[in-house]
């Protein structure tokens, strides 16, 4: 038999959601993965610089599979439990994980590093990447692109303006990369079909990344909750599609 909504709901609702490590989900949830394969990508960059950083590194899982670290490495994060998390995983690995917010400065000399890499950072300032990259640095990210799950996010928030649609569009970060200084080598977008399979994984979810529907709570939303559950169970998993960006920009010589 199927589990109930409520039981549903309490489990999604006391589970930690400390770090970015999405294997809660597994069974629950199904994500299509980029070609381009991101952790593979920079691990590649990573084996041949002597000095990297990783800007907004959650709880570090990402970097920490990325395979061998240069002489030099680094990682920021802002999120308390997840400066934790990300020290408890990196430093064992011989990175060091610096406690900083979101926003500039970075806390970092001009030209400290030859890479820089980001997994869907929050926003990119792209003046600060050029600072802290030496001359022919590199900048090595994957970005959440323009309307990413929104399927889900208009279900709760209704039909959202097209400006808020667009933003995060491949196009104006381009544009905003090059406006700081950088040259663009490769960017790469794809859109991936993302299912529910029940209402936990939704709750789990929004739970997890907060900027989707801004402060969430289950108590907030319990009717549409309950209707999306009853959909699922009706219909099959709810489709969402996510959109991701490949960048890679340099620094000039």
């Amino acid at each position: 038999m199927s589990r109930t909504f409520e039981d549903l709901v309490a489990e999604a609702e006391s589970v930690s959601v400390d770090g970015w490590d999405f294997s809660w989900l597994d069974g629950r949830a199904t994500e299509q993965r980029p070609s381009w394969g991101y952790q593979r990508t920079i691990g590649a960059r990573l084996a041949g610089v002597s000095a990297a950083l990783d800007v907004q590194t959650g709880g570090g899982e990402v970097l920490a599979g990325a395979g061998k670290f240069p002489p030099v490495m680094a990682a920021t994060e802002s999120w308390p439990p997840n400066v934790a998390k990300a020290t408890a995983l990196l430093h064992p690995l011989g990175a060091v994980v610096v406690a900083a917010p979101d926003e500039p400065p970075l806390p970092f000399a001009d030209g400290a590093f030859d890479l820089v890499t980001s997994r869907h950072p929050v926003r990119p300032y792209w003046s600060e990447i050029h600072r802290v990259l030496r001359p022919g640095g590199t900048y090595l990210a994957q970005h959440v692109g323009p309307a990413s799950v929104f399927e889900l996010v208009e279900y709760f928030l209704g039909p959202l303006p097209a400006e808020v649609s667009r933003s995060r569009h491949p196009d104006d970060e381009r544009a905003q990369a090059e406006a700081a200084g950088l040259e663009i080598v490769e960017l790469r977008s794809e859109r991936l079909r993302t299912e529910f399979l029940d209402i936990g994984a939704v709750i789990y979810f929004l739970r997890k990344v907060i900027w989707m529907v801004p402060g969430f709570t289950v108590e907030q939303y319990r009717d549409r909750l309950r209707e999306l559950h009853e959909r699922i169970l009706r219909e099959g998993p709810f489709v969402a599609y996510s959109a991701r960006s490949l960048i890679e920009a340099r620094r000039p010589a």
